[in-house]
């Protein structure tokens, strides 16, 4: 335990999904109420109150982070981003949860590194720092911007039943970090996703390795097994 341990410091790396779902406008700050909707979110959030917890009761050096979504290399290829590139990169239908309106803040895996290394050097115990990319987005135009890359045709895109629990926005506002850590993205969208895809690209001996029997099961569940939303839905985003 790193209390018995006696770290000189414990990062919690928590998520943006802890504060629930958005409307429209406005962005998540720190202070923002807790309010998970998935059992995912839930745990998320117990962790970050049981860190706070220890800070409190026992002076424990903590730090939590909470951070929008990350892409970028050896991400496995269940998550957002190496799903739709692996797919668009076969030429194979690319699965879109319900209306593909989702709106989610991307961030690029070395800028949260980066972000976190800032945390664990200048951050304040008991503190709380959002780390964002400040790259809102909806789904359907992340994928859109994958097959354009890959030159396909978006028609390819394939609308699946909706998650269970799918929060509809996430922004953060992640001034603080700025402010107080000294802190910036160094990768807009373009530039990120046109590296991830060339790492995935150039690694398809890795990407093969990790699709084993047990992830094609996976895809299964998570997509096949979904019934396909109505035909004019499909039709009608793959010509926006």
């Amino acid at each position: 335990m790193p209390r018995a341990a006696k770290a000189a410091r414990f990062v919690q790396i928590g998520t943006d999904e802890v504060y629930g779902s958005l409307g429209s406008e406005g962005k998540f700050v720190e202070s923002t109420p807790l309010s998970p909707n998935s059992p995912y979110a839930a745990t998320k959030a117990a962790a970050d109150l049981l860190v706070q917890s220890y800070v409190r009761t026992f002076g424990f050096p903590a730090v939590i982070t909470r951070c929008s979504n990350n892409y970028g290399p050896y991400q496995f290829p269940e998550k957002f981003f190496p799903l739709m590139i692996t797919q668009a990169m076969s030429g194979e239908p690319l699965p879109v949860y319900g209306d593909g309106l989702n709106v989610r803040d991307w961030i690029h895996v070395e800028d949260h590194c980066s972000g976190i290394h800032a945390v664990v050097v200048k951050g304040r115990d008991g503190e709380i720092y959002n780390l964002g990319g400040e790259c809102e987005m909806h789904n359907i135009d992340v994928v859109h911007s994958i097959l354009d890359a890959f030159s396909r045709p978006r028609t390819l895109v394939r609308y699946v039943q909706d998650r269970l629990g799918h929060d509809r926005r996430y922004a953060i506002d992640c001034s603080k970090s700025k402010s107080e850590l000294g802190w910036s993205q160094q990768w807009n969208f373009d530039r990120g996703l046109r590296d991830t895809i060339r790492w995935y690209r150039d690694n398809r001996a890795w990407l093969e390795g990790v699709r084993t029997g047990a992830y094609m099961e996976y895809m299964k569940r998570q997509y096949d097994d979904r019934t396909v939303l109505m035909q004019s839905l499909s039709t009608g985003a793959s010509s926006n």
